[in-house]
């Protein structure tokens, strides 16, 4: 596929993500509704990648990936405060073993996932406004 064929794809996937992470937060599934924010904005920067032209885009630090296209898309360096809390979520908030005798289900909780769900959908309106959507 072509740059901006994979970029499409990936911000489909993004659409779907959002929703399953406001599904998750209304349904007080906190751990996943973080987890769910984190992929979000890691698919909305792979996206960016791809609509670059990146023909292979790899890893799950978002502050990598942004990094990454920083050159391309200078406006990602204000995102940065998000994507960081957003990294603390791709692992901790899904396996029990993560989190020092405590599964993830006692750590998160409305607030972590409305923060995180706010930071996911500001890299996604960065997204949107990146890659004109059909």
């Amino acid at each position: 596929k072509d740059g901006e064929g994979m970029a499409l794809a990936w911000m489909m996937q993004v659409e779907q993500d959002l929703t399953s992470a406001r599904v998750n937060l209304r349904e007080q599934l906190y751990p996943q509704a973080c987890f769910m924010a984190q992929q979000v904005a890691e698919k909305a920067l792979k996206a960016l990648a791809y609509y670059r032209g990146d023909r292979y885009v790899a890893g799950h630090s978002l502050v990598r990936l942004a990094q990454q296209i920083e050159g391309a898309y200078p406006e990602v360096s204000t995102l940065m405060r998000g994507l960081m809390r957003l990294n603390q979520y791709y692992i901790p908030t899904r396996y029990p073993d993560a989190l020092a005798g405590s599964a993830p289900l006692e750590c998160y909780d409305r607030e972590q996932a409305e923060e995180a769900l706010s930071f996911a959908e500001d890299i996604l309106s960065f997204a949107r406004s990146i890659i004109p959507q059909n």
